[in-house]
């Protein structure tokens, strides 16, 4: 049964949520699922912008043929390529065969890469500022590029004043009937959500997103639609902000995170002590994390949100301990800058990981190794304590 949602008069939310999905990309846990956008806009002519994952094709397709309700589909418009918004992409041309696919040359290429070459003829090729008259609504075009992949543009409709902004500004977790973010508490329910989608999927390109918010930043906005999570209809500022700190590579909060790897529980032990030496210095939500234990993903978007950073392993087949390598590896691969850190390192007969921990980290820019590693020689000594109460201090009064 079809389950569309009236956005506006003329704007339908038809998409749909998978709640069995447990990981998104094949790499990031989502416990509480995925929803996945899909609009359709009626002006004399018709327009679905993006369409949706295999997962929710019946879904989709009910929801896009009721919404119609016997109309014609006279555009496809295609803001991202992802199979997880395009893959319905061939069906709804079959079903609607007059249709336009609406992309940039980018786009269209990836088309014929996914699909083969003729479901891209007759297709409308768009370039920034171009424009579509649907009869009620006219819609213009913005490049994003690699606001996640490299052919990502965004459609505003300029008589609506709203922005449907394909990968940004959404977030993970399946919609529970409120489809609007005012209808949530937005930082009890999606705030960490909405973090960890930015941080893992588009967070390596932050001066990509940066041009995409000034190029926004033109437009007068009353809403936005993005492809996953809720939509935006008030405080849009708020998502705004934090899109600009977390693109500009800003610490979020002036906090501690603390990620430990631990075989036995000594280097446990090492950053248990940190964090009450912190504690007793006053400062405030420390987090810590057991990397065997908590997704990476988690991990990257707390690295994203802290001021400082404690990374405590131990050496492993003269390496650094697989969870935190692998922890450690993501991180960098997302392009983290400006944060302060510190490493504390464990080995028995000949410790590593507090020489190779900094390395993985050498090539992001404005890391701030703030002490020498505080080496744990199986077990806590009094002096390692000792050591662990001055890394305390540093950190401390860096903040």
């Amino acid at each position: 049964m079809h389950c569309e949602r009236k956005i506006t008069d003329d704007l339908y939310w038809i998409g749909a949520s998978d709640r069995r999905l447990s990981l998104f990309e094949g790499v990031y846990h989502v416990p509480d699922g995925v929803s996945y956008n899909a609009y359709l806009l009626l002006g004399e002519k018709t327009a679905l912008l993006d369409t949706a994952d295999k997962a929710v094709a019946g879904q989709f397709l009910e929801n896009l043929e009721a919404a119609l309700s016997g109309r014609a589909l006279d555009y496809i418009i295609v803001n991202h390529m992802e199979p997880d918004h395009a893959a319905m992409l061939a069906e709804v041309k079959r079903r609607w065969p007059g249709a336009v696919i609406v992309g940039n040359a980018k786009t269209l290429a990836m088309i014929g890469r996914f699909f083969g070459d003729t479901l891209a003829e007759g297709a409308l090729s768009v370039k920034e500022g171009d424009e579509i008259d649907l009869g009620g609504h006219v819609l213009t075009f913005v490049m994003a590029p690699m606001v996640h992949w490299p052919e990502v543009m965004v459609t505003y409709d300029k008589t609506a004043r709203t922005l449907f902004s394909a990968d940004a500004f959404g977030t993970f977790g399946a919609l529970s009937g409120n489809l609007f973010m005012d209808e949530t508490d937005f930082s009890r329910r999606y705030l960490d959500e909405a973090r960890r989608y930015y941080a893992n999927i588009v967070g390596k390109y932050g001066p990509s997103v940066t041009t995409l918010l000034k190029k926004a930043s033109a437009l007068p906005i009353d809403m936005i639609c993005p492809l996953h999570g809720p939509i935006w209809r008030q405080n849009i500022g708020t998502i705004v902000d934090k899109y600009a700190k977390w693109a500009a590579y800003e610490p979020e909060d002036r906090a501690v995170m603390i990620a430990c790897a631990s075989i036995y529980g000594n280097t446990q032990n090492a950053a248990d002590i940190l964090a009450a030496r912190l504690a007793e210095r006053g400062v405030r939500d420390i987090v810590m994390y057991d990397v065997s234990v908590k997704h990476p993903s988690v991990i990257v978007a707390e690295a994203f949100r802290c001021s400082h950073l404690v990374f405590a392993a131990p050496t492993y087949n003269a390496g650094v301990f697989v969870t935190m390598e692998t922890v450690l590896n993501d991180i960098a691969a997302h392009g983290l800058q400006n944060r302060d850190v510190a490493f504390i390192e464990n080995g028995s007969w000949a410790p590593m990981s507090g020489k190779l921990m900094p390395a993985m980290m050498e090539k992001l820019k404005n890391i701030r190794v703030i002490a020498p590693p505080v080496t744990v020689a199986s077990a806590v000594t009094e002096d390692c304590a000792e050591t662990l109460d001055k890394l305390a201090e540093t950190i401390a009064a860096s903040l």
